[in-house]
């Protein structure tokens, strides 16, 4: 099984040492890949940590065709991660981020607040 990723280094440092995961992907990654690597990852994370909330960064460079990321995620993959996680039934707080082509920067977080929303 190919998940596109190479081996993470930075773990956290002192007393937050494996509190920060860092996976890095390779360019080109699409939404099969892409959400099966989350759902993965972000399960044994709320299984080993069981946080009280989850801050959700929802950045958009990583939507195909954005003019400086590399990955080749579908807005309905990306929101698919969203739809994931707020299925832990955690306190929710999603922000924006990177997303240099602002077209779908706008239709990915429209599609999201839909998610987040229920509508």
């Amino acid at each position: 099984m190919d998940w596109n990723i190479t081996i993470p280094v930075e773990i956290g440092e002192r007393e937050g040492k494996f509190y920060a995961i860092n996976v890095p992907l390779k360019d080109g990654i699409d939404d099969s890949s892409f959400t099966r690597l989350f759902k993965t990852i972000i399960s044994k994370v709320v299984e080993t940590y069981q946080p009280g909330a989850i801050v959700l960064q929802c950045g958009a460079d990583s939507l195909a065709g954005d003019r400086l990321g590399c990955f080749n995620l579908s807005i309905d993959g990306h929101a698919e991660c969203v739809r994931f996680v707020k299925r832990f039934n955690l306190p929710l707080l999603v922000t924006g981020g990177g997303g240099y082509t602002k077209e779908n920067v706008a239709r990915c977080w429209t599609v999201e607040t839909g998610v987040l929303l229920d509508t």
